[in-house]
């Protein structure tokens, strides 16, 4: 027991050091960047709902009168147009996300939505539905029942609606049929593009990749790009090389930004948000109006008039104006703690901030959605 503690006291005291030593605020390459060529695809198609209770399409949409005619006489049946009834049958627009690497009789989830009139597609069934991608060749195949996770029922007078009824979804309900061409560890070099293009984040990452393989094997090609020649070692493991690579981690830089949305009050700020010194003063001006009439009535069987006269009481409030220094380089918390101690309110903080970015003592970006 003497000779294992000095041990245990080591062993504890190394992962002591490499949680605290370690980067808190580090990604992973694969979070930063994707490799060119490893994407998803798009896929779309037009189908058709059947099973609906009353709730499809009226008669008065009249693709989907032509699609079902269509599909009938496909099916061997010859139906009359104007005797075809909808009310149980929707036209929806079907998507889909191919993604990279899938194989002919995998399964993906697709969207259904109705493009019609109809009120509600809980219940429905999805018919075969081709979905093609945008060289306008089919990829897959959607059918299924559909999952709405909603409901809306109701008479003339009212109606209840809990989420959305229009759009569904089908959980791995399209097959794929045909696969995107494209082999993978054939190249010599390989393309990362960032997520967000920035010239300090993609030189770390350069860095990051020839400091672990001990080569010069990456580089950077701009803000938004790195290029990573595949080692001699790595010439047949190359899925193992870009397991090894993503799996690096870096600090990634980012802009100082405060992002503002007005209609709904909502203030993202970024941690490098700085300002200069200014003084920022708030009051707050109320314009309360009262409407009120008097009236004046004649006495019993008297032939005078009822008088009414309307009365306006106009007040004007205005809070005391509060005038706050901010000091050159505060921090973001700093920058909070100021505000809210004049009582901003969040559409109050988006005026403030506007009138220090014009008057140029805001070192961010501000961007107003």
């Amino acid at each position: 027991m003497k000779n294992s503690s000095p041990k245990i006291i080591i062993l504890l005291l190394l992962c002591w050091s490499t949680i605290f030593l370690a980067p808190a605020d580090a990604s992973r390459i694969k979070e930063l960047a994707k490799l060119e060529g490893v994407r998803s695809n798009q896929l779309i198609g037009y189908g058709l709902v059947v099973g609906l209770n009353g709730t499809g399409d009226s008669a008065g949409t009249q693709f989907t009168i032509q699609s079902l005619v269509n599909m009938m006489e496909r099916l061997g049946v010859t139906v009359n147009p104007d005797e075809v009834k909808v009310d149980n049958v929707a036209a929806v627009i079907v998507t889909a996300s191919l993604p990279p690497f899938a194989r002919a009789g995998n399964a993906i989830d697709v969207d259904v939505s109705s493009i019609g009139d109809a009120d509600n597609l809980a219940g429905g069934t999805l018919l075969m539905t081709p979905l093609k991608a945008a060289d306008g060749k089919n990829y897959a195949v959607a059918q299924g029942s559909l999952i709405v996770g909603s409901l809306a029922f109701g008479g003339k007078a009212a109606k209840v609606q809990k989420n959305h009824p229009t759009a569904g979804r089908i959980p791995g309900g399209a097959l794929i049929e045909r696969e995107v061409p494209f082999v993978f560890g054939t190249q010599e070099a390989l393309k990362y593009r960032l997520n967000d293009s920035d010239f300090t984040t993609v030189s770390r990452m350069s860095k990051a990749v020839n400091h672990h393989f001990g080569d010069s094997i990456a580089r950077s090609l701009d803000a938004g790009q790195m290029q990573v020649t595949v080692p001699a070692a790595y010439q047949d493991r190359v899925v193992e090389f870009v397991a090894e690579l993503e799996h690096l981690t870096v600090i990634p830089d980012t802009l100082a930004r405060i992002v503002v949305n007005e209609k709904t009050g909502t203030i993202v700020m970024g941690e490098g948000v700085r300002i200069s010194t200014v003084a920022v003063s708030h009051g707050n001006l109320s314009l309360v109006i009262k409407e009120k009439s008097d009236v004046s009535q004649p006495a019993p069987f008297s032939e005078g008039e009822t008088v009414v006269t309307p009365d306006t009481d106009v007040g004007v409030v205005e809070d005391d104006g509060e005038l706050v220094v901010l000091e050159q380089g505060v921090s973001i918390g700093e920058v909070a703690a100021a505000l809210n101690a004049i009582g901003a309110t969040p559409r109050d903080l988006i005026a403030i901030f506007q009138s220090i970015k014009a008057a140029g003592a805001l070192y961010a970006d501000l961007v107003v959605l």
